[in-house]
């Protein structure tokens, strides 16, 4: 065998210069996304929408906050290249800022498929809890869901919303045609949603299928308070049930012509309990999809085009929230095919299909046999 050649002092220093600068970059990401959150909670951006400028006074005003921090904002914004400012060389307080038209959408249309104005949330919410997690880290076991706090719960589901409102039911589901027609061919059909959070899918299926009836389950409480107050707001109560309830209560058996997983499977403790009970929610013609995050086939040091942003998610909350229960799976994130393949193999199913769907950051399975 022969010896690793050692770097040279050059190679070394450029090395460390090279980290040193994604450091510094990381952390301007960083300052970003925590005051992107801090602009849309506080109303900021959607102040700025309509493309006009305004001073810091104005911004204030519109907004019910003190005007010395939006000052503050505003500059900061500007250095990050989110604002612009009309007359930079003016008095602090008459300085002119505004939300260029390219930032409008991404920031302030919640309609958009292109709306990020929730994803910082889900940063906020993903470090909440970060000395939770290093402890665990240490000791094992892990942090609970409600640990995280309203911006992750709140922030996962605004990412999610338009996806599951306007993809779901007007593109995913209508390109399997036997699921497809079954569920608008008329006939009465039954839906189970596992997992479902806070409603959206629940409420996507059913406003695509008007025969359709819907039965969503989650074991988070905040979750299901805000699905029910959603459902009622888009007048589907009669249609939609989101439920405090453990979908392996065995009077549900047999009852769902569809039954669904949403972006949950990989935090569960127990993955082949929750897949056995889907399988038992169908009845005998009755289909079963998993939609999870697109990972590759296998490990890649260089990772796929999104694995950075899993893995990222995996440390600091899946994984963690997967480990809560014991024994567990300890899935995390990164749930490549073959791991969901063998998790379902071992509820009862022959083998999972990944379906030919462009769903962005997922992969949408079919479970059969």
């Amino acid at each position: 065998m022969t010896a690793t050649a050692q770097p040279t002092l050059e190679q070394v220093e450029q090395e460390r210069d090279a980290f040193i600068d994604t450091l510094l970059d990381a952390t301007a990401g960083v300052w970003k996304i925590f005051t992107i959150y801090m602009g849309v909670e506080l109303g900021y951006y959607s102040a700025l929408a309509n493309g006009r400028p305004k001073t810091s006074a104005q911004l204030s005003s519109a907004t019910s906050t003190d005007e010395r921090y939006a000052r503050e904002w505003l500059e900061q914004q500007t250095v990050a290249g989110i604002l612009t400012v009309d007359n930079p060389d003016a008095d602090a307080t008459e300085r002119r800022f505004r939300l260029p038209h390219g930032h409008i959408e991404p920031l302030t249309e919640t309609e958009s498929l292109n709306y990020l104005g929730a994803l910082p949330a889900i940063v906020a919410g993903t470090v909440r809890p970060i000395d939770q997690v290093i402890e665990a880290f240490r000791n094992g076991g892990g942090v609970e869901f409600h640990d995280f706090g309203q911006p992750m719960r709140c922030g996962q589901a605004g990412m999610n919303r338009n996806l599951f409102l306007y993809e779901l039911g007007q593109s995913w589901l209508p390109s399997i045609p036997d699921i497809h027609e079954r569920l608008s061919n008329g006939r009465p059909a039954r839906i189970a949603d596992v997992g479902c959070g806070l409603g959206w899918s629940s409420i996507g299926m059913a406003r695509a299928y008007p025969n359709v009836h819907v039965d969503g389950f989650d074991l988070d409480e905040a979750s299901v308070t805000e699905a029910q107050q959603l459902v009622r707001e888009y007048g589907l109560e009669d249609r939609v049930n989101i439920q405090l309830r453990d979908a392996a209560d065995p009077h549900l058996e047999g009852r769902y012509d569809l039954v669904t997983a949403f972006e949950c499977v990989h935090d569960m403790s127990d993955p082949v309990g929750a897949i056995s009970t889907m399988r038992r929610l169908a009845h005998d013609d009755g289909s079963v999809i998993i939609m999870d995050e697109r990972t590759s086939e296998v490990f890649d040091p260089a990772g796929n085009d999104i694995e950075w942003l899993l893995y990222g998610f995996s440390v600091l909350h899946c994984l963690p929230v997967g480990m809560v229960d014991t024994p567990t799976a300890a899935t995390g994130t990164v749930m490549r095919p073959a791991t969901l393949r063998s998790y379902a193999r071992q509820a009862g199913f022959s083998d999972i299909e990944i379906l030919p769907i462009d769903a962005g950051f997922f992969h949408l399975y079919r479970l059969h046999g």
